[in-house]
């Protein structure tokens, strides 16, 4: 009796047996086709997600990194030999158009502009004399007229006294000599008038031949006297200056350079394959490296570039000998900056921009179709010189085209 209490409570005390492996099963099935389910859906939904972005944002844009803020570099070089004696900026300096920026020795140009000054006085003065020489053999002309009129009516007398015997042949032979010489000083002086008349026919002082060579030495002097200083044809950033004091320059050395930072605008190297929609005027997204997605700007294109950076490069590629590998070839567009945005946030040549193109409108054209109706960039700075030139020129002239105290008349 009492091994069977110890047998029962043994029974009692086991542990239940573990669920078999067939009862597992169906749950572990469950949560594989669960998992498999989610993978699914998520796999669908990313391919729903890039079919979407694709269809609504993907092909209307072509983006790329590989662009660079460029701009005019406008190089300041002599037109004229000179020494420096003076530099009016440095790197980074902010000039104006028109501002001096490097002064050569002018002593040797201000001599020959001394002469050419002297020279075209000398010109006027000159002119003066043949309108003066033409007055004088015009009324050496007239008395000549009457000295041939007097002979004419002196041997039309004689005559007439010799045809009754009242004077011998040998007196009316006088006469009549005295006519022919008073005949042919009167030719003699019409032929010089009509030269010195040729020396002056339909001119002024100021239009005479003599005059306006005289001034175009003298405007020649005068420009090689300005161009002794060198001006900033552009406002904007000095940059690369070279120029030290008491250097000699030769014509066409780089002395520095004056970059405009308004006027900058993008080179952005596209794909060949991201050219197919991309249109001149469509709108173009950009970012700047310097200042980071927190600084947008806004863009358009300007012109799309007429062949592959590598066909431009001193050395281009030559893919017709020897084994050749396929590459993508980049072409250069130019972006175009909005103004505004460039003043609020001031760009640098050379900084790295991401650009990205909306390809919505593509009814611009692929490549200009009209030439520029103007000129891109222009300065009038050196017209001022010519300017300057022409007014010391007609003082000259009316300072020396009438005596003191009158007023000329030509």
């Amino acid at each position: 009796m009492a091994n069977a209490t110890a047998t029962d409570s043994n029974a009692t005390q086991q542990p239940p047996a573990a669920p078999s492996a067939n009862d597992k099963a169906p749950g572990n099935r469950r949560k594989r086709k669960l998992w498999l389910f989610i993978l699914l859906a998520l796999v669908v939904l990313g391919g729903l997600g890039v079919w979407a972005w694709y269809t609504l944002y993907g092909r209307w844009s072509e983006s790329t990194d590989d662009a660079y803020v460029n701009g005019n570099v406008v190089e300041i070089t002599p037109l004229t030999t000179g020494t420096v004696i003076s530099i009016g900026a440095d790197d980074g300096d902010l000039v104006h158009e028109g501002q001096p920026l490097v002064q050569f020795d002018p002593n040797d140009s201000q001599i020959d502009l001394q002469n050419a000054q002297a020279n075209l006085a000398k010109a006027v003065r000159q002119v003066r004399g043949l309108y003066s020489n033409v007055d004088g053999m015009k009324a050496q002309v007239a008395a000549r007229k009457a000295e041939v009129q007097r002979a004419q009516d002196n041997y039309g007398r004689r005559k007439n006294l010799a045809s009754d015997g009242a004077i011998s042949q040998e007196e009316l032979s006088h006469a009549h000599d005295d006519l022919i010489s008073a005949q042919s000083a009167l030719s003699n002086t019409q032929q010089q008038l009509a030269t010195s008349t040729a020396l002056v026919d339909a001119t002024q002082v100021s239009s005479h031949p003599d005059v306006r060579a005289a001034a175009a030495q003298l405007r020649q002097a005068y420009l090689a006297h300005a161009r002794t200083t060198l001006i900033a044809p552009v406002t904007g950033y000095v940059a690369k200056r070279t120029v030290q004091l008491g250097q000699r320059i030769e014509p066409g050395t780089a002395t520095m350079a004056v970059i405009p930072l308004d006027q900058l605008w993008i080179d952005a190297n596209f794909k060949e394959t991201q050219l197919r929609h991309m249109r001149i005027g469509q709108p173009v997204d950009i970012t700047s490296d310097l200042y980071g997605d927190e600084v947008k700007y806004s863009g358009t294109i300007d012109s799309l570039g007429a062949g592959t950076g590598s066909a431009f490069a001193l050395l281009p590629a030559q893919n017709a000998t020897g084994n050749w590998i396929k590459i993508v070839q980049r072409v250069p567009v130019r972006v175009h900056i909005n103004p505004a945005q460039l003043r609020e946030h001031p760009l640098r040549i050379g900084l790295s921009t991401v650009v990205d193109v909306n390809l919505h409108d593509q009814s611009g054209p692929v490549l200009a179709q009209q030439p520029p109706q103007q000129a891109s960039f222009t300065t009038n700075v050196y017209d001022k010189q010519l300017g300057e030139a022409d007014a010391m020129i007609a003082q000259l002239i009316h300072d020396n085209s009438a005596a003191p105290g009158t007023t000329a008349t030509r």
